[in-house]
């Protein structure tokens, strides 16, 4: 677990996958166990069932599970490679874009997208106007910080059933499964040089620097 973000490796025939989850700040719900310091050489099956702990120390070990697992089959089935112009956070002009939590690359994707922040910026609406902001969105992205928050199942609750969410960030499922919540679009990450992604990860490493280790991969509904 690095400062910024959590990995877990998983060991596939085809070679070891790397799955990423943001990691909680201190000031979270997130705490260690009497477990820290074994977790290591377990199977992603066992460590899979944490991503439903309501300990998001635990949590985060548990969704960087899941997206090792979910990586390595995606890879098998074929993700798409991502374009500048079919990164999954494309908008037209028109449309009320509002996305939840600013990362980079922002402004210059989506300039006239509505930015929800638990620490907003200058730029940035408080996260508690969610209930006023969501509903007007035709377009709702959502960083997958959120399934380690746990603050996602209310977010999606509030958007119009004909809005269309997207799913992004390192920490994204690559699981066909979020696509019978709600779910239209996975903006992921696959991690393909996983020993120097790994070690990036364990000194603090911030999502931009993860570009050189993998790809951004796409998958959509239907």
């Amino acid at each position: 677990m690095g400062f910024n973000w959590t990995a877990v490796e998983g060991l596939y025939p085809s070679g070891p996958v790397l799955g990423l989850a943001s990691s909680p700040s201190k000031a979270a719900d997130a705490w260690t166990t009497p477990d820290t310091g074994t977790f290591g050489g377990r199977a992603l099956s066992a460590l899979a069932p944490m991503a439903l702990s309501s300990n998001l120390y635990e949590r985060a070990i548990g969704i960087a599970a899941c997206n090792a697992h979910w990586s390595a089959a995606a890879a098998d089935t074929g993700a798409s490679l991502i374009s500048e112009a079919t990164d999954g956070l494309s908008a037209e002009p028109d449309e009320q874009v509002v996305v939840i939590g600013r990362f980079p690359g922002l402004e210059r994707k989506i300039p006239h997208a509505l930015v929800l922040e638990k620490r907003p910026g200058p730029d940035d609406i408080p996260a508690e106007r969610a209930p006023d902001i969501i509903p007007g969105a035709d377009r709702l992205i959502v960083t997958a910080t959120t399934l380690v928050n746990g603050s996602i199942d209310g977010l999606l609750a509030l958007a119009r059933p004909d809005c269309a969410i997207t799913l992004v960030g390192p920490g994204t499922p690559l699981c066909p499964g979020l696509f019978q919540h709600r779910v239209d679009r996975l903006a992921g990450f696959m991690v393909t040089d996983t020993e120097t992604c790994f070690k990036s990860v364990m000194e603090g490493a911030g999502a931009r620097a993860f570009r050189k280790y993998g790809r951004a991969v796409l998958l959509t509904a239907g």
